[in-house]
């Protein structure tokens, strides 16, 4: 643990002090959501001041950005911020607001730097560049067969993360997430049932970590010792013969001695959407049962993860009671509490949670359950069912983000499906719009 409190005394309203000497005032962290809210030429907007703003207001500690992209050719959703090549005055100007605004509360901001890989929507890039050329295991036309990608590539998107990083903290951010979870590029990398090279790039756990080990090297000397370098991490897959919670207690004891100064445990993809709290089209893979009845999905996880990580832990997935957080954080088990969604429907939550106003978030998520009877009809193949219900509860939370962004309160009386409709809609025309402003 990065203070010198006691675990007993530890609570979210505890301050943190990480090794790069970023204090984050209490251990509420909002955890990164896509905001989908760049222009056309993917630069960050006022929309994104609006909401930053809103959530530093909120009481929160620390907040992280949604996914910041590295590559312009795979996004994770049309609208992602994108930072690649040299930036303008006014790209620069735009995410110094940015970054403003998530500081207005007194926290500091982390953005999080991604490339979205094998998951780049078919609306983006019909062929995306992936560790192999393994399509997703899923149903529709929604993203498209990867290709495998070169040496020459890998080595480009280390340089092109150090370059993002160095971006963020030219403009006022305090620091950078590395994403490798959830099924993007460098968790797939990370998983061998994606990466199924017999280069220095796959094969071994060592093989596999490569990419991501030596993108944390490059931040980290390119940034200085100040900079905080963050990391997220799947605990697991959930898929048999993928990225288990072995291999990533492995990857923990590589990012010890590389300066990581904070880990957030999440876990699941878009084939086993366990981050989102959803089952995928097969039965997920589970080493420790005992999560599936805990509050958090991935806190058991995280408690194998905290007796090997040399930096404070954050666990993202499911907590909603303040009861849950105290207790998780007293034990040990995490050292930082990650809230998302809630955060879509009530942006003072952590100031309710920290002075009792309220004693644990909403649970919207139990109510965006669409059966096979309704729309779809009685026959419908169970994998299209779940599959609306994931992206369609996901573009729930998006609506709600959105009308946050323009100022306005939530809108919960929106259906699942309806919003699953408003998402494809919205999706289509960023996407139509950034191609035509790309010529």
């Amino acid at each position: 643990m990065a203070d010198t409190e006691t675990a007993a005394a530890v609570s979210i309203a505890s301050p943190l002090t990480l090794a790069s000497g970023l204090v984050i005032p209490n251990r509420l962290a909002k955890a990164a959501m896509t905001e989908g809210l760049a222009d056309a030429q993917n630069r960050a907007t006022l929309r994104h001041v609006t909401l930053y703003r809103r959530w530093a207001e909120g009481g929160i500690g620390l907040q992280i950005t949604g996914n910041v992209q590295i590559d312009p050719d795979h996004l994770e959703k049309p609208g992602n911020v994108v930072i690649a090549g040299p930036q303008s005055n006014m790209q620069k100007m735009a995410l110094a607001d940015f970054a403003k605004a998530a500081k207005a509360g007194g926290a500091p901001v982390l953005m999080q730097l991604s490339h979205a890989g094998r998951q780049t929507p078919m609306a983006v890039n019909a062929h995306p560049a992936a560790p192999s050329a393994v399509p997703l295991d899923l149903p529709g036309k929604f993203f498209g067969p990867p290709r495998e990608m070169t040496v020459v590539e890998i080595t480009g998107v280390i340089e092109a993360f150090a370059d993002a990083a160095a971006v963020a903290m030219a403009t006022g951010f305090d620091g950078v997430q590395i994403h490798a979870a959830h099924g993007y590029l460098l968790s797939a990398f990370l998983n061998p049932l994606a990466n199924r090279r017999t280069d220095a790039w796959g094969g071994s756990l060592d093989g596999r970590a490569r990419l991501l080990c030596e993108i944390v090297a490059a931040v980290r000397e390119r940034c200085g010792g100040g900079f905080t370098v963050s990391v997220k991490l799947n605990s697991s897959d959930f898929q048999k013969g993928g990225f288990s919670d072995e291999d990533c207690l492995g990857v923990v004891r590589m990012l010890n001695g590389l300066g990581v100064d904070l880990l957030e445990v999440s876990g699941g993809s878009y084939e086993q959407p366990k981050m989102m709290g959803n089952e995928g089209l097969k039965p997920a893979y589970e080493a420790r049962k005992s999560t599936q009845v805990r509050e958090a999905y991935f806190l058991d996880y995280a408690r194998a993860v905290k007796a090997e990580a040399q930096m404070p832990v954050m666990v993202t997935g499911g907590f909603r009671s303040r009861s849950a957080m105290d207790t998780a954080l007293a034990s040990g088990e995490a050292d930082l509490i990650g809230i998302g969604r809630p955060l879509c429907v009530d942006v003072d939550l952590p100031a309710k949670l920290l002075s009792g106003e309220v004693a644990e978030a909403p649970r919207w998520e139990h109510k965006l359950r669409l059966g096979p009877t309704k729309l779809l009809g009685p026959a419908s193949p169970i994998g299209l069912v779940k599959a609306l219900n994931g992206f369609g509860t996901q573009a729930w939370y998006y609506e709600q983000l959105y009308r946050l962004a323009d100022g306005k309160t939530p809108d919960t009386r929106l259906g699942v499906f309806q919003a699953f409709r408003k998402g494809q809609a919205h999706d289509k025309r960023a996407a139509k719009e950034m191609l035509a402003a790309r010529g």
